[in-house]
């Protein structure tokens, strides 16, 4: 409870440093919203003009997997394990108009991720998947806030040599992930808050798949596929 409140503490002291009317709490709170929201959009902005021809380049290249019949897996821990699932749902559950397109959170079956936790170890929970399931043609992304889950990395690596298309997500300066020969593709959030670096992982996510919406559509109209 302890740690809670002084999480709470840190992210809005103005509750805590002293008594203080309703009045002035709504107004320094308010005050609080529009410094994060500030700090998110400029985060972006920063994004979009370092990473664009990236994001381009990584959306085409996941468009032809997909579209000679690749399937996209997607993995991460806590916050990004929330992440990866939206990620997926994206591509699989797309609002009307847009391609079905196959994909799996590697998060998503509690019954695999705890049984290989236990008997195999936590840094192989996703590698052992995408070594059971992956196929040449397929697409890995890994998302990590610090770049340093030893898990995502593990998972990237074995991607790597089965032929797979690999994208990484980071924060900070990339951590482990910054270090990996085996990725085709990394997007580094040059921030050091969670929340940020989460906030701009799923505007970068988001544009891939609209990316590869548009690429796919470009290259083949997708009547049948559209719902």
């Amino acid at each position: 409870m302890s740690d809670m409140h002084d999480g709470m503490r840190e992210l809005y002291p103005f509750l805590y440093e002293r008594q203080a009317d309703a009045d002035t709490v709504v107004a320094e709170a308010a005050g609080a919203v529009r410094d994060k929201a500030a700090e998110i959009t400029a985060l972006r902005r920063e994004i979009a003009r370092g990473c664009a021809p990236r994001i381009a380049a990584c959306a085409e290249a996941m468009a032809e997997r997909l579209a000679a019949g690749g399937r996209l897996f997607v993995f991460g821990n806590g916050g990004s394990s929330t992440d990866a699932q939206g990620l997926a749902t994206v591509f699989l559950h797309p609002p009307a108009g847009f391609r079905v397109l196959p994909a799996l959170s590697l998060t998503s079956d509690a019954a695999v991720v705890t049984a290989l936790s236990n008997d195999v170890g936590f840094e192989a929970v996703f590698a052992r998947q995408l070594a059971a399931l992956g196929r040449p043609g397929d697409i890995a992304v890994g998302l990590s806030t610090s770049g340093g889950s030893p898990n995502v990395a593990a998972a990237l690596k074995v991607a790597a040599g089965r032929g797979l298309l690999t994208v990484g997500m980071a924060g900070h300066h990339g951590g482990l992930l910054a270090e990996l020969d085996a990725l085709d593709h990394l997007f580094v959030v040059p921030s050091a808050s969670v929340h940020r670096i989460q906030e701009a992982q799923t505007t970068v996510y988001h544009t891939l798949w609209e990316l590869t919406q548009l690429r796919l559509r470009a290259a083949r109209p997708a009547c049948g596929d559209a719902r």
